[in-house]
């Protein structure tokens, strides 16, 4: 059978290896008060055809691509997947490997991740990239922890423009461990206020994002520059790392931590994961990096070898020497974004970008001449924020209707901004998509 594979003779054989006589038997120790009194709702089963018509009709019930023309980002994003990403990645080499602890069978992860730590470390500016932690949030979260450890204070200070998603990670991260998480406000351009870094002392870090949650690009420099004068490390964390394929990258412009989601280097969206946490830093550091590190050696004869560098989790080390609780990593998923890197090389990347800047700027002159406002005045990479008024929701319901997701209503995490909508493009969005977007709006 296919989704069942073992017959009862397998299930008998089993038993019979384990000393019991039933499948109850084998969960005899959990307590009666834990176990369900009768069993689970659930239809009858259907043949494999039925099954099939069932799931998709399930799945007609979503608004997703190609069905819908979305201009949904806010953390995650449509981008054109390579074939080279797809057929690589499916290889049983990779897609079966197991964590690489024994470097003589797993030489080829090893070098693959290798790979990625390389191509990170490139994309951001920073001397060195670890072998990725879950996602973008715990990215953020790790890297502030690494932040208190260096510098031996106890108060970070987070930008309100970073994704509401991270910054409620970070609040769960930092609450018990008595270390305070100061919440810094937004300028009327989009970009965070610094100023109010002048009251705040005994930073460890500051954390901003760039592209930020509406957004805007942030001065990095000038956050660096503030940073330094407060004696703390900069955090620069990201959800759209392809913006550093045209922007100046982090470690370029001061950063000491560059951290943040990779999902947009090769990764479909998914519905919202599996996800990539990339992290970064300065060598001076790497001690404190979190999660794992590969490096490159030689063998006893000479011959160029990877092995597993640095594993400071309390999985290899005891747990007060461990400098994250992280216990795995999303190597397939970084190695995913290797391959994306890869088969476009630094040009290809330049021009994706370049792509998604060129779109974004077409949609939002086109919605100013609609009568639209864009009320933040800070530069744009794919993302930017459309004030169209309280009465929009009844044509954001008639968009939806007519298979077009126009953005999100960011009321929802700054209340502030009722009437006020994200929208985001990438390459994948057509000129005739977006010349209806606006037709539709404007009728």
């Amino acid at each position: 059978m296919r989704y069942l594979p073992h017959t009862e003779e397998d299930v008998t054989t089993m038993l019979q290896a384990t000393g019991v006589e039933s499948l109850d038997d084998l969960f005899a120790t959990a307590p009666d008060s834990c176990r369900r009194e009768r069993g689970l709702n659930l239809p009858e089963p259907l043949g494999e055809f039925e099954l099939c018509e069932r799931v998709g009709s399930l799945a007609g019930r979503m608004g997703v691509s190609p069905e819908y023309t979305v201009y949904l980002g806010a953390g995650s994003y449509e981008h054109f997947i390579p074939a080279s990403v797809s057929y690589l990645l499916g290889r049983s080499e990779f897609s079966t490997s197991y964590t690489p602890y024994q470097p003589e069978m797993s030489q080829g992860t090893l070098q693959a991740i290798y790979e990625y730590q390389t191509l990170v470390a490139r994309l951001l500016g920073m001397d060195v990239a670890n072998a990725s932690v879950y996602d973008g949030a715990s990215a953020l979260a790790e890297a502030l922890s690494m932040a208190v450890r260096i510098t031996k204070r106890d108060k970070v200070a987070v930008s309100n423009l970073i994704h509401p998603a991270y910054r409620r990670v970070v609040q769960t991260y930092f609450e018990t461990t008595g270390h305070e998480v100061a919440q810094l406000p937004y300028l009327s351009n989009g970009r965070t206020d610094l100023s109010e870094l002048d009251r705040l002392e005994g930073l460890a870090a500051l954390a901003v994002q760039s592209p930020n949650f509406l957004g805007c690009i942030e001065d990095v420099q000038a956050a660096a520059d503030v940073a330094r004068r407060k004696q703390a490390l900069l955090v620069v964390t990201f959800s759209e790392p392809l913006a550093y394929g045209l922007l100046k990258s982090p470690g370029s412009q001061g950063a000491d931590i560059a951290c943040g989601e990779g999902q947009s280097l090769g990764l479909p969206q998914s519905f919202g994961g599996p996800g990539l946490g990339m992290f970064a830093g300065k060598m001076e550091h790497v001690r404190n990096l979190p999660g794992r590190l590969v490096g490159q050696t030689t063998d006893k004869d000479g011959n160029r070898g990877f092995v597993l560098t640095l594993a400071t989790r309390e999985q290899h080390i005891r747990r007060e020497k461990a400098t994250s609780n992280i216990c795995t990593n999303n190597s397939l998923c970084a190695v995913a974004a290797a391959m994306y890197m890869a088969s476009l090389g630094a040009t290809g990347l330049r021009e994706v970008a370049a792509l998604n800047r060129d779109k974004a700027e077409y949609l939002k002159r086109r919605l100013i001449e609609t009568g639209a406002e864009i009320p933040f005045e800070a530069p744009t990479f794919n993302e930017f924020v459309v004030k169209f008024g309280d009465d929009f929701s009844a044509t954001y319901e008639r968009l939806l209707n007519k298979g077009i997701v126009p953005g999100l209503h960011l009321a929802s995490h700054y209340p502030e901004l009722t009437g006020h909508y994200l929208l985001c493009v990438t390459e994948v969005r057509t000129k005739a998509q977006m010349d209806t977007l606006v037709k539709e709006i404007s009728s």
